[in-house]
């Protein structure tokens, strides 16, 4: 699957909005702000179907982190370097168009982030919304690259979602 098709149908640009959030009014310090601004561009480069970007803000030994019920083809557990990364993100896109991403909070300290939002979305197995749900992330940065993006939705919506008849 095309990844710039993937990223462009799936996120619809949503997650760029994440690039117009701040962490709100506190000071800080210049470890953090990076940490921050590396996160955000990693979402920026994600709903912009920017790949290369993307990859160039991934660490090569990065974990994506997710879990929940196994029967969905996207619940893996870790997904350990970028290409089974982008490979789940594929199959990621294959199984649900997101319709709705929000980002509400998002903080940083020191080499990590947590984001916390409200998302929606269709499954394509079922053809089911999912209904509006909330989502968390904890991701950590090294090296000005992602290492760790450990994502936490509810994927007992999305099960429902998906095994719908």
């Amino acid at each position: 699957m095309d990844r710039r098709i993937f990223m462009t149908t799936t996120l619809a640009g949503a997650l760029a909005l994440t690039l117009s959030q701040q962490a709100g009014a506190q000071e800080m310090d210049e470890t953090t702000q990076a940490t921050f601004d590396t996160v955000m561009a990693f979402m920026g480069a994600m709903g912009s179907g920017d790949m290369d970007k993307m990859g160039a803000l991934m660490a090569d030994d990065m974990v994506w982190h997710n879990e929940g019920d196994t029967s969905l083809p996207w619940i893996r557990g870790d997904i350990k370097g970028k290409e089974a990364i982008f490979e789940f993100l594929g199959v990621f896109g294959a199984n649900l168009q997101t319709t709705k991403w929000e980002n509400q909070d998002a903080f940083a300290s020191g080499d990590t982030v947590a984001v916390f939002g409200r998302m929606n979305g269709i499954t394509t197995h079922s053809g089911k919304e999912v209904g509006e749900f909330t989502f968390a992330l904890r991701a950590k940065v090294k090296d000005g690259q992602v290492v760790l993006w450990n994502w936490f939705e509810d994927s007992f919506a999305m099960s429902q979602a998906y095994h719908a008849k």
